[in-house]
């Protein structure tokens, strides 16, 4: 259900139609074409605040419901699309080999990032 709603405001408020969503118990990996309307921020932003009052409201957890502050986002080419699709159906296979907290942290290390000096929004 989440998933559902989550395409529905992705096509609807943000013209940015969803690929292919897919998650585990704490995080998502969302694959989609960014309108260029629209800055990442924002979308991120009001995604999570208005999801978090939908499943609030819709009382679907026993306590109430908050994302983790921050968000990670990667652009990719076209020719990687096929690749990161395939990844996000697996991902549950692959946390149980390594954590999303590890995963960042490789991916900010390959590309030079230091994750301790990255902002969060």
């Amino acid at each position: 259900m989440l998933y559902s709603h989550i395409k529905e405001k992705f096509i609807n408020e943000y013209d940015s139609p969803i690929d292919v969503i897919g998650g585990v118990e704490d995080h998502l990996h969302i694959l989609f074409n960014q309108s260029q309307n629209f800055a990442l921020k924002d979308i991120v932003k009001n995604l999570k605040g208005e999801t978090s009052h939908w499943i609030n409201e819709k009382n679907y957890l026993p306590g109430k419901f908050v994302w983790q502050p921050g968000y990670a986002a990667f652009s990719i080419s076209i020719d990687k699309v096929s690749n990161v699709r395939n990844y996000i159906h697996r991902q549950k296979e692959h946390h149980k080999k390594m954590s999303f907290a590890e995963e960042i942290k490789k991916i900010l290390a390959i590309y030079g990032f230091d994750s301790e000096t990255v902002e969060t929004v």
